[in-house]
């Protein structure tokens, strides 16, 4: 059994043909490397010469308006889009990979356009939260997750215990689901710590 850190994926192949795509998932709570992975994931597929298209959602410019920028300060070009729809009107004839950060801020048609993809042939990777500040599942990600041949979930480290983390905890009083912030405005935390009726205040 994998234990909770293990979380290296490589796939069988690359996609050849119309309906040989597949949709991978790789989510978890915030500064569990969710876009690193991502990254990983792109950057192999670029050495390995496959046209690659990477997205982010236009309402994430927390880093960077036309960059994936990880909480590590990795980066990537990216196309930002508006869309699930706007980011299938940009995918070439040619794209043998297509990779998607912040997937949770997508709408629902987006689970609906990965499958259109993959059915195409296209490899497509996903990355997002699994869960919102509730704890709940976050946007389209619980469909997206059921339709994936593939699901990673990554864990950070609890910032107030140290244990494993599957949680995200806002620390700023905001009631809206789509609340885009960084570190300081969560902190990774485990089951036992997270808090899912209360909003942590300065």
């Amino acid at each position: 059994m994998n234990s909770p850190d293990s979380h290296r994926f490589d796939p069988p192949g690359r996609p050849a043909a119309p309906g040989s795509g597949w949709i991978e998932v790789v989510c978890g709570s915030m500064f569990s490397g969710k876009t690193e992975e991502l990254l990983r994931r792109i950057k192999r597929a670029r050495l390995a010469r496959q046209p690659v298209l990477l997205f982010k959602p236009r309402i994430d410019n927390r880093y960077d308006a036309v960059k994936v920028v990880s909480h590590e300060g990795v980066t990537a070009d990216a196309l930002p889009v508006a869309s699930a729809d706007d980011l299938l009107g940009r995918v070439r004839a040619e794209t043998a990979v297509v990779g998607i950060d912040e997937v949770q801020f997508f709408d629902g048609r987006i689970v609906a356009v990965a499958g259109i993809l993959a059915d195409r042939g296209v490899r497509v990777i996903a990355a997002g939260l699994d869960q919102d500040y509730r704890g709940e599942p976050f946007g389209p990600i619980g469909a997206l997750l059921a339709v994936a041949e593939y699901a990673t979930k990554l864990h950070a480290v609890c910032a107030v215990c140290g244990a494993h983390a599957s949680r995200s905890q806002r620390l700023v009083a905001s009631e809206a689901q789509l609340f885009v912030g960084g570190a300081a405005a969560y902190e990774a935390r485990c089951r036992g710590c997270f808090v899912d009726d209360v909003l942590v205040s300065e």
